[in-house]
């Protein structure tokens, strides 16, 4: 299968610059997996489509402002630093613009209270950094690094509190899960009212689910690893819908790699803490997730992969092309989609 199966243009200006006033009064398009049939609706309306007994999967990673500048020592070179995952206590895998300066050994000051030595050089522009920090790391990350928005976005986000949703939780990704944007706490509140079941996962988000694929062929793409958590909590409650084939409906691609990453390791849910560079397209078989919520994505991404591996490519391709000749707005701050 060929990468450029996955294509489709996008007209510019469809691509959302800045998130709605209301996240709830998204646009929703409602796609039949079965039978390929479109229904428009706004994201408020998908109460409509959940029942009693459904599983609702939320991943509840935090953005940190991730996004850092620093110079180096002695020659004064800058870097951008973008903080990918962190490895253990200080040490993070990082991408880096003018990555040839990062050399081994080297340190770099992006404040008085923020400074790194580079401990490893990888391939693609990827080093690992040990950082020395005076006071609580994330708080000296809040003062001085910035939200680190896609490079499609060029509108200064004035609520930082935007690219994240409302129940964001766990400090450490490099994106956002931005299926779960459209959620407000009352709409949360509407669902748990109904009798449909929240459960939360953590994936942190890296460069797994935004680096754009490169290879001409499926089968050549190397995904990257990201670290994702599930607790004893989910997993039951997951298991025992199994049980009772109940409904699991998972919010975003993030969440839905946590599930089937786990469930095809063990067969089962369980409690974990692991890494994962699950690629899912077309021909994988699902052995979590029943349905997903999620946004339109990217031409030629691993992620209009994975839900054309949920939905098919061909009902896929046609729902962006209704989307489009609907004026629907797309990628992160745009607006979503129900796969049933």
């Amino acid at each position: 299968m060929e990468v450029k199966d996955f294509d489709f243009d996008l007209p510019e200006e469809l691509i959302a610059q800045t998130p709605l006033k209301e996240r709830a009064r998204s646009r929703l398009l409602v796609l039949d997996k079965k039978t390929g049939k479109i229904t428009h609706k706004h994201f408020e309306d998908i109460i409509d489509y959940l029942k009693p007994g459904d599983v609702l999967v939320r991943n509840n990673t935090k953005v940190i402002p991730a996004r850092i500048f620093g110079i180096k020592d002695i020659t004064n070179a800058k870097i951008e630093c973008l903080l990918l995952k962190q490895i253990e206590g200080n040490k993070w895998e990082c991408l880096i613009g003018n990555a040839k300066v990062a050399k081994l050994g080297t340190k770099f000051k992006f404040s008085d209270k923020l400074s790194a030595t580079c401990v490893e050089v990888k391939d693609e522009g990827i080093r690992v950094f040990d950082f020395d920090v005076k006071g609580i790391f994330y708080e000296v990350l809040e003062e001085i690094g910035n939200m680190p928005l896609p490079p499609y976005i060029h509108e200064k986000l004035n609520e930082k509190d935007r690219y994240q949703t409302v129940y964001a939780k766990i400090n450490g990704s490099a994106a956002a899960p931005t299926a779960g944007f459209h959620f407000t706490n009352e709409l949360l509140e509407k669902i748990k009212e109904k009798g449909i079941i929240i459960a939360d996962v953590t994936l942190h988000i890296g460069l797994g689910t935004f680096r754009p694929v490169s290879v001409e062929k499926l089968e050549d793409h190397h995904m990257h690893t990201e670290h994702y958590y599930m607790s004893k909590e989910t997993a039951d409650i997951l298991n025992k819908a199994k049980e009772e084939k109940r409904r699991i409906i998972s919010v975003g691609t993030t969440s839905t790699r946590t599930l089937e990453s786990v469930y095809a390791k063990y067969n089962t849910f369980k409690e974990c803490e692991e890494d994962t560079s699950i690629f899912i397209y077309p021909g994988y078989t699902f052995k979590a997730i029943d349905n997903l919520i999620t946004n339109f994505h990217l031409p030629k991404s691993t992620l209009v992969m994975l839900v054309s591996a949920l939905a098919g490519k061909e009902n896929i391709l046609n729902a962006y092309q209704e989307a489009i000749k609907e004026r629907y707005r797309f990628f992160s701050f745009g607006d979503s989609m129900f796969i049933k």
